[in-house]
């Protein structure tokens, strides 16, 4: 069996479409574009990237985006203030706080900061309740995307046995909930879980979610299993063996090129319902 790759850009590029005709029709009713803001703490060449790749693409998909930039040594109370703000300005419909932030910044209190609907990346403790109790809101970015790429290729969900490997609080504690509100059988497994090998090898949906190397092991899953690959480390290497993974699964992503591309497309999606909602408040 070799398994049929999951192609995250074309599903991205089907929900950049819609995305772009809404915002047209967002800019007419409330006369200006949908607004994005990111704010990046610190000077990581990695999350500078993203924050331009964010903007760029921002920008071809009918919204517009600001940039805030804070220095490395800035305070945990600092960053809160001026979230608090963004949070206030009208002009603004989303905010992107670019993780992770320096180590002595309380990132919880950061997130928190951002006001629920201009949460448009999912990482308050609202977005999360909205989830899990199955109520309107906006959905963590990476999990919603998979989900969107399961849906894509009509991987049926309902009494299937899903294993997450991964348990933080915007990807893998998310994603269980995305995936028990269809019907999933959910088993979270982390660095204490035993036998993590066993868990895998019995699961229908796997997806991998620690930024470890290789972690998931080729030989671990189940023939014909669906494999998702959330992980992104030097070297494009994600927390699959994929080669191996890839002569037993049916589906699989790559890396890069599958969860990476929808997950941002969702992000502006969310930014566009988000100055939705705005519009008709």
């Amino acid at each position: 069996m070799t398994a049929r790759i999951m192609n995250g850009t074309s599903v991205a590029n089907a929900l950049l479409d819609d995305t772009r005709q809404r915002a047209a029709v967002v800019e007419k009713a409330i006369g200006r574009r949908p607004c994005l803001t990111t704010v990046l703490v610190g000077d990581d060449p990695a999350s500078a990237t993203y924050v331009r790749m964010k903007r760029a693409r921002s920008g071809r998909n009918g919204i517009d985006s600001r940039s805030v930039e804070m220095p490395a040594a800035t305070t945990t109370n600092e960053l809160v203030v001026r979230i608090a703000d963004l949070s206030r300005d009208p002009a603004i419909d989303g905010i992107l706080l670019q993780h992770p932030v320096p180590p002595h910044i309380d990132e919880r209190a950061a997130f928190e900061a951002i006001a629920p609907h201009k949460d448009v990346d999912g990482v308050t403790m609202a977005s999360f309740a909205a989830m899990a109790f199955g109520l309107p809101g906006l959905r963590s970015c990476t999990p919603a995307g998979i989900v969107a790429l399961l849906d894509a290729y009509d991987v049926a969900l309902a009494g299937r046995a899903a294993v997450v490997v991964g348990r933080s609080p915007i990807l893998g504690k998310p994603l269980g909930m995305l995936l028990l509100a269809r019907d999933a059988t959910v088993t979270y497994c982390h660095s204490r879980t035993d036998d993590l090998a066993g868990t895998v090898s019995r699961a229908d949906v796997v997806v991998a979610a620690v930024g470890k190397p290789e972690l998931v092991h080729g030989e671990w899953i189940k023939p014909g299993a669906v494999v998702v690959d959330a992980g992104y480390n030097p070297g494009n290497v994600g927390d699959v063996e994929f080669g191996t993974a890839a002569e037993r699964a049916s589906l699989i992503t790559p890396v890069p090129g599958g969860v990476g591309p929808v997950t941002i497309a969702l992000l502006l999606s969310q930014t566009v319902q988000a100055a939705e909602h705005r519009a008709v408040a």
